[in-house]
């Protein structure tokens, strides 16, 4: 679990970098986005890497490890669009910016250790390709909590299912990390 626990940490920094610098760069100006925006966002990303993966190649040079950083980056804004309403302070400070961020995956952290002290590693026998998926089939759920006005019946909310996309997209980072550094 150490290993798991240090590559997790290496992921999600990697992904706070990205988004504290495009902060540092544009302000918070996807304070603007309601949720569902988000999740559309979160579709596009992907669905993107679905299509490269099936097609074998890209011809846009965005790699896919940093679209899963994406993924987790747009989780993490939907979280906080989701706990602060979008008309609330839109122009959010930098240090409240970091402070958010690190609480959202602090929890998702939480969330990844508790599942896998009852499921084992299982996610590291996955391929990358089946996380894609299961990101792609949250997303879908989400969608229609959103057309549900957010109501569930006996289901996950919008929170849990965003806390499993950034656990899926740092799972693939690690599984893409690994076949590169492979020997």
């Amino acid at each position: 679990m150490e290993k798991t626990l240090q590559q997790y940490q290496k992921a999600t920094d990697t992904a706070k970098d990205i988004f504290i610098k495009k902060t540092k760069d544009y302000g918070t100006a996807w304070r603007i986005l309601r949720p569902s925006s988000l999740t559309d966002q979160l579709y596009i990303k992907a669905s993107r890497i679905r299509s490269i993966q099936e097609k074998g190649e890209s011809k846009v040079e965005d790699p896919i490890d940093l679209e899963f950083v994406g993924i987790i980056n747009y989780s993490v804004m939907a979280l906080i669009q989701l706990e602060y309403k979008v008309n609330d302070n839109l122009d959010m400070p930098i240090d409240e910016v970091d402070r958010l961020y690190a609480h959202y995956i602090d929890t998702a952290r939480n969330l990844m250790e508790d599942k896998n002290h009852d499921y084992g590693e299982a996610w590291r026998d996955m391929r990358v390709s089946s996380i894609t998926d299961l990101i792609l089939m949250k997303l879908l759920r989400v969608k229609q909590i959103e057309n549900n006005d957010g109501k569930t019946i006996i289901s996950e909310g919008l929170d849990a299912n965003y806390l499993d996309m950034i656990n899926y997209a740092v799972f693939a980072m690690i599984l893409i990390d690994e076949e590169k550094h492979k020997i």
